[in-house]
């Protein structure tokens, strides 16, 4: 018998969704599912609810898919049933959901499949969106959409103490761009917010997931990144600041501005505080733009 779920399933494209036969074996799972618990399709499709993967239990610990399964119940009586439920996700953490369980019939009106539909109840639709509206506001730049300031100071502050406790090794880039100021002045801050942009891109569309660009201000980025040596980390420098000399922006005239950057980097020392690891990068870019510019200084 082939079961159709478009129809009944489109309202609850949102939440998580799966659908159990007359035995509970799993049979549909949705995308929502895989983001609120954790598990892919692969994972859960035709294994059976009852072996407990999701570890449903209520506000007393009752472990609900062993015994008290609303899913089952309907599957029985045919009556939709709705509960608050705490879930088990992958990584072992609980989260609230609200269930609702509503019977599938076929032709003949016999029961041969049941639906689970459940919210995730820290994440309501609109409250989600406005909270992660409100989260880019506070860690994004808006006009280069790299790190902000504020944000690159917390992850700063964090992997300084990740260090302390676990000798992790990392360094951070200052990257200044060239004769900045000459940019503004002879074709306008219009024209230097592009420029803005474009190394923006070019530097966080060179680094490793891990790392961290940021603006610092002006026409300032520093980056953060996992390193364990200065060789590496002067070789990420210098892929950089070839990244960004190979960018450039069109003006109307029909030319090209180039667009080059002055890189100062260290790694983190044992008696670093983020003001002297920072300082210490800062008067490496500045060493760089005293030799020449277009140049990457690392110590």
């Amino acid at each position: 018998m082939t079961i159709s779920y478009n129809d009944t399933l489109i309202p609850y494209l949102y939440e998580g969704v799966y659908v159990v036969d007359k035995q509970r074996k799993i049979i549909f799972w949705n995308e929502a599912s895989e983001r609120i618990t954790g598990y892919k399709n692969t994972e859960v499709m035709n294994s059976f609810c009852y072996h407990n993967l999701l570890q449903h239990v209520d506000e007393s610990g009752k472990r609900l898919c062993l015994d008290g399964c609303p899913l089952q119940k309907t599957l029985s009586d045919g009556i939709m049933n709705e509960a608050h439920v705490y879930l088990k996700h992958k990584e072992g953490y609980r989260i609230p959901v609200m269930v609702k369980t509503l019977p599938i019939y076929d032709d003949n009106q016999f029961i041969v499949a049941a639906i689970e539909v459940f919210t995730d109840e820290r994440f309501q639709k609109q409250i989600y969106h406005e909270n992660q509206e409100l989260k880019d506001k506070l860690r994004i730049d808006p006009l280069t959409q790299v790190a902000n300031r504020h944000f690159f100071d917390f992850q700063l502050s964090k992997k300084i103490e990740e260090t302390k406790v676990f000798s992790n090794t990392f360094g951070i880039l200052m990257i200044d761009i060239d004769h900045f100021k000459l940019v503004n002045d002879t074709h306008g801050h219009l024209t230097g917010d592009e420029i803005l942009k474009i190394v923006a891109i070019s530097l966080s569309s060179s680094v490793e997931k891990t790392d961290l660009v940021s603006r610092w201000g002006g026409e300032e980025f520093i980056v953060i990144v996992d390193v364990s040596n200065q060789t590496e980390l002067f070789k990420i420098a210098e892929r950089l600041r070839h990244v960004v000399m190979s960018s450039g922006y069109q003006v109307e005239n029909g030319k090209s501005i180039s667009v080059t950057v002055s890189i100062g980097g260290t790694l983190i020392r044992n008696d670093d505080t983020m003001s002297t690891l920072i300082a210490r990068a800062d008067e490496l870019m500045y060493e760089a733009k005293r030799n020449g510019r277009n140049q990457s200084k690392i110590l």
